[in-house]
Parts: structure tokens; C-alpha cells; sequence
């Protein structure tokens, strides 16, 4: 039948991701793209709409063929059809439901399916992933793979800059994150706050579930990370960002940080400090509106204190980050060749900014 790739959910991350595997269908070599949609909503008309234009096949629930038609869309496969005929799964439902659809029906069809993939909060979906921070650790035995949340990887990537030096040479001491979260997407109607809205420290270890899952993928290296996070949402709807303070061993100027940062492919620097700016750089020139690099770091907010102890702050691209692991994870699967894998993540290239 070919590469198959079937997305369920087409909210924040799992419209774009709809969008992005459709236009770079060919340069990816998948063959079909399919996309389930849980309620016959007429308001998302015009969305279902547009992603079977750019090549996406709706799939509803069996008892929903009918409602879905009165809509003014046709369904092309039914739920469990469609993860039956995949080659890859990515589960892009609400928080926990990933965990539910995968014991209700992806243990069914794990014979059938090369992998499945979970997005964001879905702890203990199956090995923890982030593009460029343990690559080597997914193996073609990973049925299960869980994608970190963005704001999740805006930590990864920041430790990886600094705290590993030459790649695999760990200078890491410590790492402390507030993550400063929007309220809500610019997509959705609820959640918003009147207020800045404080998280309690839940994990006695961790504080938040970010620094407890980044300690997480990179375990799945060896590495036993001193991290410790913090959250609280603030009434906006542009972009979540992250104040950070991160230990070395050696000795490190703020000329050497940013030169890091700079040498990561999948960082972008700005040095914008209104996060607006920063998003609509991303609604003017990224994919789908999104910033695909893990993090976007805040050049004028770097200093080193110590000589050894970084303190700065970055932008989440939220969403962007996780949906380029996804691409990843993706192509990995559906090309084991390390060469191939490469050429196809290459055709994403252009979807990363140096500088935003």
C-alpha cells in the first residue's frame, strides 16, 4: 500500500502536522495521508475542508459516517480501518487520550503498524523523543515513542547547547526553568485567564512535568540530570517562554553561549524581546504560521554569572518544535537507511530560521 501516515486529531499540533505531511508529500515519498476527526462540528467545516484539498483523507467514527456527510464531507475510511492500513500512527488528541486510544486500539494492530507516536503530555506513551537530543536512542524496536511537549524541548535543546559541549561531552551541573506559558492558542475559544496563573511544584523531585520529562529522554542516554522546573500561565495568546539557569563544569563567557546557541542547527536567536514580534515573524514566514526550530533565544537577555552559571531567556515555538520531532520520528520509521533518513529531513531545511 505504500507510506501511510495517519494523524487523529486536528487541533493545534495535529492540523499543521495534517497540513505540513500533505505539501511535502512528494519530497517525503508518502503515499497517503490520512487524518481522523472525532465530531461532525460545523464551525470546523472550512478546516476539514481545506486539508482534504491538500490531500489529506478524512476518517470518522463509523456511527459518525452519516452526520459527517450532512456536514458537506465525505469520509474515506472508518477509525480502526485507518490505523489498520497504516504504516504510522501520530496520536494528536487532547491530554490523555493518546494514553487511552493505545491500549482501546493500538495494541490491537501493533502487528500491522510500524509505529505509533504520541504528542505532547502523554507520559509513559513509550520512549520519550526529541530531534537532536537522543536520536541514537530510538531503535527499530520502539513501537511506542512519545513526543516531547515544546515547551519540554525548549529545555532540551537549551541544556544541550550549553551544558554539552562537544555533543556527547557532558559539562552539565544543574539546570532551573520557569516556564512562562501562554493561556491559550490563538485557535481555541476556552482557557483563556483574567490573570497570570500560578502551577504548583506537584513532582517533589521535578517541580513540573517539563523538567521530570527532560530528565527522562535524556535517561534514555544515561543520563541522570539535576533539573527542576517551574510554570505559571500568563494572559496572553502569542508564545510561551522560558527564563533558565544552567550550571557547567568549566569555565564559560556569554561570547561562547551565544556562539553555542548559534552552532546548533535547530536553534534560531532573535534579538526581539516583545514575544509578539517574534510570532508574527513566524506567521509571516514559517509553515502553517509556525517556527519550526526548538527554541528561539533571546540574545540580549544572555548573561554568566561565576564565569560558570548561564542565565538567559528563549521563546517556545509552540507546537513548531514538536512537530519537527514528529517529522523526524516519521521519516526515521519509515526509513531505517541512516543515509535516506538524512536526505529526507534535509527536505525540511527551509522550514528553519538562523535568526528570526
Amino acid at each position: 500500500m505504500g507510506n501511510i501516515v495517519h494523524v487523529v486529531g486536528t487541533g493545534t499540533i495535529g492540523e499543521p502536522l495534517i497540513g505540513l505531511l500533505c505539501d511535502m508529500k512528494e519530497e517525503l515519498g508518502i503515499d497517503e495521508i490520512t487524518f481522523y476527526k472525532h465530531r461532525p462540528v460545523l464551525t470546523d467545516r472550512a478546516k476539514i475542508k481545506s486539508l482534504i484539498r491538500r490531500g489529506g483523507n478524512l476518517v470518522v467514527g463509523k456511527e459518525k459516517m452519516d452526520e459527517f456527510r450532512e456536514l458537506g464531507v465525505e469520509p474515506v475510511y472508518e477509525a480502526e480501518e485507518a490505523i489498520k492500513r497504516a504504516d504510522i500512527v501520530v496520536d494528536c488528541a487532547p491530554k490523555g487520550i493518546g494514553l487511552e486510544n493505545k491500549e482501546k486500539f493500538y495494541k490491537k494492530y501493533e502487528n500491522e503498524v510500524t509505529a505509533f507516536l504520541a504528542q505532547g503530555s502523554e507520559f509513559g506513551f513509550g520512549k520519550p523523543y526529541a530531534l537532536g537530543i537522543n536520536d541514537k536512542a530510538i531503535t527499530d524496536k520502539d513501537k511506542y515513542i512519545q513526543i516531547l511537549s515544546c515547551n519540554t524541548h525548549n529545555i532540551a535543546v537549551a541544556i544541550k547547547s550549553i551544558g554539552f559541549s562537544n555533543d556527547d561531552e557532558n559539562d552539565f551541573v544543574f539546570g532551573r526553568f520557569v516556564c512562562i506559558r501562554r493561556a491559550s492558542d490563538i485557535s481555541q475559544e476556552g482557557s483563556f485567564i483574567p490573570s497570570p496563573y500560578v502551577n504548583e511544584h506537584k513532582d517533589k523531585k521535578f517541580g513540573t512535568h517539563h523538567a521530570r520529562d527532560v530528565w527522562h529522554v535524556y535517561n534514555t542516554l544515561g543520563y541522570d540530570l539535576d533539573v527542576f522546573s517551574s510554570a505559571l500561565k500568563i494572559n496572553t495568546q502569542y508564545m510561551h517562554s522560558i527564563w533558565f539557569d544552567i550550571k557547567v563544569k568549566g569555565k564559560i563567557d556569554e561570547e561562547e553561549v551565544i556562539q553555542r546557541f548559534i552552532d546548533n542547527p535547530r536553534v534560531a536567536i532573535t534579538y526581539k524581546k516583545l514575544s509578539s514580534l517574534v510570532f508574527s515573524f513566524g506567521r509571516d514566514h514559517g509553515h502553517y504560521g509556525r517556527i519550526l526550530n526548538q527554541t528561539v533565544v533571546v540574545v540580549p537577555t544572555i548573561r554568566v554569572r561565576n564565569e560558570n552559571e548561564v542565565f538567559g531567556f528563549c521563546f517556545t515555538p509552540q507546537d513548531g518544535n514538536s512537530l519537527l520531532s514528529s517529522m523526524s520520528a516519521i521519516l526515521m520509521k519509515l526509513y531505517p537507511d541512516k543515509e535516506e533518513y538524512k536526505d529526507k529531513m534535509e527536505k525540511l531545511s527551509p522550514f528553519l530560521f538562523r535568526e528570526v
